[in-house]
């Protein structure tokens, strides 16, 4: 039996839903780009903000994890995978605690 071309063709769009298989590695890649990206940019503000005496902000790193955390939230609803559910967590807890933090902060240093 030979499948004709148009035949394969025809399954590889049903499958990929019409999206270019090119496209998403693409970006597949330049989110994990702007994973980086984004961490060394917090580091280098949280740095500099400790050294030039303004404390800590955790909201910086609130807002990073919080990528992450719906990232793993995204995945253990449609993959249904352990990991990926404890991980979920685990980035919820921290962005809680971050966030938390950072408004404690901003209250206190008010003086509310």
């Amino acid at each position: 039996m030979t499948v004709n071309k148009e035949e394969i063709l025809e399954k590889s769009r049903k499958e990929n839903k019409n999206k270019d298989v090119y496209e998403q590695e693409i970006i597949k890649q330049g989110n994990a780009a702007v994973i980086v990206v984004m961490m060394i940019l917090a580091t280098i503000f949280l740095v500099i903000q400790i050294f030039t005496g303004g404390g800590i902000n955790y909201g910086l790193y609130a807002i990073v994890f919080c990528n992450f955390m719906v990232l793993d939230w995204i995945k253990w609803i449609r993959l249904r995978r352990r990991q990926e559910f404890l991980l979920a967590l685990l980035y919820t807890v921290c962005v809680l605690l971050l966030s938390i933090s950072h408004i404690y902060n901003l209250i206190t240093v008010s003086g509310l």
